[in-house]
């Protein structure tokens, strides 16, 4: 009885034990503010909307001269031959598709750059998330942004400490 007695007491005394293994700790950070507030991204997205607007330029001064001589030829076409009427169609067809290739090809570059440019960024940031979790000892960090996996964020958000191990 006796021992039975020292069981059920060492039993109630690594019960609590148990129950705190089993406990994992978790945090949340909402990681889409977190990137849009990094000083490298917002740089990152500068150079983007730059690039971009040169492209939209090209397009827009290309296109305008493509008017232009479209006009032109059609206001001149009464005077011209057949052929000519014909060779100027077929150059205007073709410089219809020289726009729409370089705006494809410009739509294609600007995705290449910005993937080329943000990826690092991203693996940065989940660096910093993945040493301040580990640092306060959390099992898990949910991802609290819109459309993230977060059912219930009542953890403890990392946003201020990762700021500061990215240094803003």
């Amino acid at each position: 009885m006796k021992n039975l007695k020292s069981l059920i007491v060492a039993f109630l005394m690594a019960l609590p034990m148990t129950f705190s293994y089993a406990q994992s700790k978790v945090a949340h950070i909402d990681t889409q503010k977190l990137i849009g507030e990094m000083p490298e991204v917002i740089a990152a997205q500068k150079q983007l909307e730059q690039l971009e607007k040169t492209y939209t330029s090209e397009i827009e001064n290309t296109y305008k001269e493509f008017q232009t001589k479209a006009q032109s030829y059609s206001a001149d076409a009464a005077n011209q031959t057949d052929v000519t009427n014909q060779a100027r169609q077929k150059e205007l067809e073709t410089m219809q598709q020289n726009i729409n290739q370089y705006r494809e090809t410009a739509a294609q570059d600007l995705q290449k750059k910005q993937v080329e440019m943000m990826r690092p960024l991203y693996d940065k940031a989940r660096a910093a998330i993945e040493k301040v979790a580990a640092a306060q000892g959390f099992d898990y960090v949910l991802d609290a942004s819109a459309g993230g996996s977060v059912i219930m964020a009542k953890g403890k958000d990392l946003m201020a400490d990762v700021k500061a191990e990215l240094g803003f």
